[in-house]
This record gives C-alpha cells, sequence and structure tokens, in this order.
C-alpha cells in the first residue's frame, strides 16, 4: 500500500499516555479519541494533521500502558502511518490489529523533518522524502501484515478468512 502525507515529528519515548491522556479512556470511540491525539505532546496537532498525514518520531515510540487507545486516537486523527526508529513492542501489534501501519527506518527517520511531504510504500518497504527527493529502506510487511492492514485491522481480516472458507 501507498501513504502520502505531511510528516509530524516528534522525539523518542512518546508515551501512550502522551499519544492520548487517561483523562480520556472513559470512550473507546474513534472520533472521540482522535480529538484529543498528542494534546499534552502537541496541543496544535488535531488542529494541523489533515488526511493521510505520517507520524515520524525517534526510538521507542508507544512505549507505556498496552491501550489499544493509543493507535485508534491516531489512526481515527487521519494519520495513514507512523515511521519510527523503534516501536515499544505492544504498540506495534496494537497498531497492526487495528490497520495502522508502521514501520521502522532509522535513516527515515533522520532524513525527515516536520513539515516535509512524504511517501511510503508499505510492500517495497521504501520511504520516500518528496520534499528532498531521498529515499530510505524499511522492512517490508510480510504478506500477511499487508493483508491484515488492507482489510483496516485484525478482526476484519479474520473475518474475511471465515467467510473464504
Amino acid at each position: 500500500m501507498i501513504y502520502r502525507g505531511k510528516a509530524h515529528k516528534y522525539g523518542r519515548n512518546v508515551d501512550t499516555d502522551v499519544i492520548i491522556p487517561a483523562r480520556y479512556l472513559s470512550t473507546s470511540e474513534p472520533a472521540e479519541l482522535a480529538k484529543h491525539c498528542l494534546e499534552d505532546l502537541d496541543s496544535d496537532f488535531i488542529d494541523r494533521v489533515q488526511e493521510g498525514d505520517i507520524i515520524v518520531a525517534e526510538e521507542n515510540f508507544g512505549c507505556g500502558s498496552s491501550r489499544e487507545h493509543a493507535p485508534i486516537a491516531i489512526k481515527a486523527a487521519g494519520v495513514s502511518c507512523v515511521i519510527a526508529k523503534s516501536f515499544a513492542r505492544i504498540f506495534y501489534r496494537n497498531s497492526i490489529n487495528i490497520g495502522l501501519p508502521i514501520l521502522e527506518s532509522i535513516e527515515a527517520v533522520e532524513g525527515i523533518n516536520s513539515g516535509d511531504e512524504v511517501k511510503v510504500d508499505t510492500e517495497k518497504g521504501e520511504i520516500t522524502n518528496v520534499t528532498t527527493g531521498k529515499t530510505y529502506r524499511a522492512v517490508p510487511f510480510p504478506e500477511f501484515i499487508e493483508e491484515i492492514v488492507e482489510k483496516e485491522g485484525l478482526m476484519n481480516y479474520v473475518k474475511k478468512k471465515m467467510k473464504d472458507k
């Protein structure tokens, strides 16, 4: 799949409590969570983010609790994918489970700045900074993860597999 959008860049150890503050966890409604995405880290994020934009971050993105609310809030805010130097393991799996593509690439994170136009091809594992013209590598998704993301999450993927049987 190909994604294209403006980069919103953040530092290391962006935890799930910053992605979606605990005070908003009384709901699991994606649209409501999206309204508060990253508000304690970047109060203007939700006003600036546009459908298709991309989050770029340093190491250990999504650390903290195991709540699925964090990737749900990101996806519902319109973010098409997240690129980081590394992800917390549970955040990585929760993101795939809800159909939010995430890619690891140290070089891409170092070569992308906030506001840059970025293009991501998850099948090829290519991340292109359209603003600078530089292309970086990430590990492409295995076919089954690509399918989960294409189906908008694990539940839809399983439903399709069951229907096909």
